[in-house]
């Protein structure tokens, strides 16, 4: 089973321009997360893609891969999609690795790598949430999962609701479920999602995942015990560089 690792690099971004190319401890943060996936065992290539020159050019400087696609692609799925069509070799499958968590451990990749048996069409990962302030965090997508492990839904309200229980019990009541937001796409799925419409539930809670689901598509979970660390911010780069390198 052939799976590439691909990490989609915007260049522009609302509240954190040109982030991928910011320095974190002498090494961009794209080549942090370049070379974490590329330890991965189950990866048989990682390449960047980017609608950007200066990230093309510096991936290729510090000896990684990448191809330049559109600037008009909507999500990280769509490009990675075009950058499946556009590099040379067959894969079976697609892991979207985020480009904005330079220090992404490999472990979770190569759980997430592991499903991949040719019947599953998309995957991803959760992690037991064991704090009340992510719970209840609307910035946190949450996941609710079936008895074989795939998701039911995806929201960024606190779900399921435990009727007549207070909020500071919840978590010793129910296991509650953080979407870790690496996706993996059989290729040929891979196809067929990116020609989909935008859903109702995904206009509504702002979650793209959520137009596989509604369209019947089967994403199975895969839980994980390490947590991510993105970087949307300059803050977040203050907490994350003072979490890892101080």
């Amino acid at each position: 089973m052939r799976i590439l690792g691909i990490i989609p690099a915007r260049y522009a971004s609302t509240r954190f321009p040109a982030k991928a190319l910011v320095d974190i401890g002498g090494k961009s943060m794209i080549q942090r997360v370049y070379e974490q996936s590329s330890k991965t065992k189950h990866l048989d290539q990682v390449i960047v893609a980017t609608d950007d020159e200066r990230i093309m050019h510096h991936v290729l400087g510090f000896g990684g891969k990448a191809v330049m696609t559109s600037q008009d692609h909507h999500s990280g799925t769509d490009r990675c999609f075009e950058a499946l069509t556009k590099t040379e070799g067959t894969y079976e499958y697609v892991i979207n690795i985020q480009g904005d968590e330079p220090f992404i451990s490999p472990e979770p990749i190569d759980h997430l790598a592991a499903v991949l048996d040719g019947e599953t069409k998309l995957a991803t990962l959760v992690k037991v949430i064991d704090n009340a302030e992510i719970l209840f965090s609307p910035n946190v997508p949450k996941a609710i999962l079936n008895s074989k492990n795939e998701v039911m839904y995806f929201s960024r309200q606190t779900i399921p609701y435990l009727r007549n229980l207070e909020k500071a019990d919840w978590l010793k009541s129910h296991t509650f479920y953080k979407h870790i937001g690496i996706y993996a796409y059989r290729a040929d799925v891979l196809a067929e999602i990116t020609k989909l419409s935008v859903s109702s539930l995904e206009k509504a809670e702002a979650l793209e995942q959520l137009r596989w689901l509604e369209n019947g598509y089967a994403i199975k979970a895969v839980i994980t015990s390490d947590d991510s660390h993105g970087v949307d911010t300059p803050d977040d780069l203050d907490r994350v560089t003072k979490k890892f390198l101080q």
